[in-house]
């Protein structure tokens, strides 16, 4: 047995009830076996067992009290994963389905995602069991201020910086800002997402979807193509979708479709910045269901419990949970004629799917690459914050433009150099291997035989 399979048998045995995080860890693992069959250093390092066991894990208790004045307790927690090229950082996310196996998998991810920005930080993720749907403002700044009571003592600006997750968006994070500065006295960037007129940055709401349409972007140019013009199917309906649509809008792509957990509407006519608006305000002021847009404009159908990729299209667009392509949406695509997948949400493609996308030769921009721009974006909030520094809207997005560019070549670069090219799944994962690992002795030991490592 190779020493990549031995590695994560090793995880499997460790951590039987978190499938999540095996599947994370598997599809990073498999890309990295040509690595390990060349450098025999990195196996006598033991480099994976040191990736997949995290730095730490914090739990803890979240007591809080109703609008009814009974007493609810959630869980907390936080993964600290790697640190090895900067303070580890990552989101908070707050969904009942919030388990550890999740928030490892979300935080694994993580680490190769922060490498690729060639921004100097590491790699975590955070959240707790609690739902934020349906509650008052008072209950969720309640439950804020009890959750940040307990990780304040875990965090800080050159520790931990959080950000913002499912769940947890600007109200959230003001919360617990405010909870942090109370109870440690200090007004630090030790969270991002936070409103421009207290250290937030111009464009982090919009940094994943905006990223993740440059991202398409390169990918598409370097097969010649244009967004302009291209049909795209986009999942979800939260943050991310909004400004991805709204990107890929301005650069003449036709969106026709948008979900939530109920279901998809389909928009023959294209969703443009009218019924865009009409959207945001739907999803982040009233907080109603999408079904509510094939009532709103003519020309559109809603489907109950259905996901949108059976619908014919140029470009699919994953924005919403993990795994919500699978196996019969990829066939779907292929045999509607879809040209490149590039994923918004965290691993939302299953193996099953991918592998069929693969063999079909479509292009497929992954979640540790594509959906990079929102912790781009964080990282720029946290450089503004170090310097107490206020930057305009055009250069915070011009500045994000840049690294998704840089994160796209980083992955060509890479699969073409090991072998694959095109192949920007394996590309992802060995350029952010490589950053992760470059300044342990058995990279340099690498780098001194003259293998192909000098790459970095």
């Amino acid at each position: 047995m190779s020493y990549v399979k031995d590695a994560f048998n090793l995880v499997k045995q460790r951590d039987p009830d978190q499938p999540e995080f095996h599947q994370a860890v598997w599809e990073v693992f498999e890309t990295l076996e040509p690595v390990f069959e060349l450098h025999q250093e990195y196996r006598d390092a033991h480099i994976l067992e040191r990736l997949t066991e995290p730095e730490r894990i914090i739990t803890f208790r979240v007591p809080w009290v109703d609008d009814k004045g009974r007493v609810q307790v959630n869980r907390g927690m936080r993964v600290e994963f790697n640190s090895a090229i900067g303070p580890y950082k990552g989101g908070l996310r707050f969904h009942p389905n919030v388990n550890l196996g999740i928030i490892k998998f979300l935080g694994f991810e993580q680490i190769f995602k922060n490498a690729l920005t060639t921004r100097p930080i590491g790699g975590g993720k955070g959240g707790s069991d609690f739902n934020p749907k349906g509650k008052s403002d008072m209950e969720v700044m309640r439950f804020c201020q009890s959750f940040m009571t307990e990780l304040f003592r875990h965090i800080g600006a050159n520790v931990d910086v959080p950000a913002g997750d499912i769940g947890v968006g600007g109200r959230e994070i003001g919360f617990l800002f405010g909870q942090y500065k109370r109870l440690t006295r200090k007004w630090e960037g030790v969270l991002t997402g936070k409103g421009y007129g207290w250290g937030g940055s111009l464009i982090r709401p919009e940094a994943t979807g905006y990223g993740q349409v440059y991202f398409l972007r390169e990918m598409l140019a370097s097969k010649k193509q244009k967004i302009q013009g291209k049909v795209c199917t986009v999942s979800g309906s939260g943050n991310v979708v909004q400004f991805c649509v709204e990107k890929a809008i301005s650069y003449g792509g036709k969106v026709v479709t948008m979900s939530d957990s109920s279901g998809y509407i389909f928009d023959k006519d294209g969703i443009d910045e009218e019924k865009l608006a009409w959207v945001k305000d739907l999803k982040n002021n009233r907080r109603g269901r999408i079904k509510e847009y094939a009532s709103q404009f003519s020309g559109s159908k809603y489907h109950e419990g259905k996901r949108p990729w059976g619908e014919k299209c140029d470009v699919a667009l994953p924005c919403a949970t993990q795994n919500e392509l699978e196996a019969e949406g990829a066939k779907n695509l292929v045999k509607n004629g879809c040209k490149a997948v590039c994923e918004g949400a965290n691993m939302p493609t299953s193996p099953e799917a991918l592998e069929i996308l693969l063999e079909a030769g479509i292009m497929f921009g992954p979640a540790k690459a594509a959906n990079a721009g929102g912790v781009a974006g964080s990282a720029l909030e946290m450089s503004q914050n170090a310097a107490f520094e206020e930057w305009t809207r055009e250069q915070v997005d011009d500045k994000l433009d840049q690294i998704m560019t840089g994160i796209h070549k980083q992955c060509s670069d890479a699969a073409a150099k090991y072998g694959d090219k095109g192949n920007l799944v394996r590309g992802a994962n060995i350029a952010g291997f490589l950053k992760r690992v470059h300044a342990r002795p058995a990279y340099q030991a690498a780098l001194e035989r003259g293998g192909p490592y000098a790459y970095a």
